[in-house]
């Protein structure tokens, strides 16, 4: 029984009736299971700790004890309440979260001699019995443990699946690994956002023209592109400097005939 000679020692002064006594002795098992307390009455108070000692006032009415606990792992909180009915504590223990209560009723004389309290060696009787008793009727059990435990642990999984988009059952996974950085796409309004490698003429990128056909000094006509072509673009809607290719004739008042309209001779003849 590790731990409940120095509880005991340190509230041995305090003792005054067979009932504390046993509040001791129950606090301890309570401690031992994994819980600790967090002070007295029904209500939380400011600037409370958790802590494996009996807190202040704990033994002030030795008609109603009530000590509130909280569990390691923070998961579970504790209600503790006993009443005195004759020679005899009444305990009840609510689990605040699932509300499940349990009680028992002990015979203080059973387990508590009233003529040792100062003297832990004599002072409880019967121990192992009454920890069978506490285990099984009052305190939460081994198998409520694990299933508490399994459910956090449960509840940890979920929430890391719900964080990596890796193992979400409803997404679809990629084809490669996923990128930690944004791609890099161009500015949708610069002039050479698509196709750039190409129609870029000052080669700051892989691929373009080295030179502009338009301004290599070779004899050409006094077309400029980019001031437009009536009917057919507006000024400005071919960038300074850029590679243009005419996608039809360029001038709409060419002299003599559009070879486009005037059909070959014979081309109605089908063994030409």
């Amino acid at each position: 029984m590790a731990g409940l000679e120095l509880l005991f020692n340190c509230v041995s002064n305090s003792l005054t009736c067979s009932q504390d006594a046993l509040i001791c002795f129950v606090h301890w098992d309570i401690v031992k299971s994994g819980y600790k307390c967090l002070g007295i009455g029904d209500e939380p108070k400011d600037g409370e700790k958790k802590t494996e000692l009996l807190p202040p006032g704990w033994n002030e009415s030795k008609d109603l004890y009530a000590l509130r606990y909280r569990s390691s792992d923070d998961k579970s909180n504790l209600l503790l309440k006993a009443f005195t009915v004759d020679s005899a504590l009444i305990f009840n223990l609510m689990d605040s979260k699932t509300e499940k209560v349990t009680d028992l009723t002990i015979n203080i004389s059973e387990y508590v001699d009233e003529a040792n309290l100062q003297t832990f060696e004599s002072v409880f009787k019967n121990t192992d019995e009454l920890i069978t008793k506490l285990k099984s009727s009052l305190l939460p059990t081994e198998k409520e443990e694990r299933q508490r435990k399994t459910e956090k642990k449960t509840e940890s999984e979920r929430a890391s699946n719900l964080r990596d988009p890796l193992r979400d059952p409803l997404l679809i996974p990629t084809r490669g690994p996923p990128s930690r950085h944004p791609p890099n796409w161009p500015d949708p309004m610069a002039p050479f956002a698509a196709g750039g490698a190409d129609l870029d003429p000052f080669g700051g990128r892989a691929g373009g023209m080295i030179v502009d056909p338009l301004r290599a000094g070779f004899p050409r006509s006094g077309f400029d592109p980019s001031s437009g072509i009536p009917g057919v673009l507006p000024p400005g809607a071919v960038p300074p400097g850029a590679r243009f290719d005419p996608f039809g004739p360029v001038g709409l008042h060419r002299p003599g005939p559009d070879p486009d309209h005037m059909p070959p001779p014979g081309y109605d003849d089908m063994f030409m």
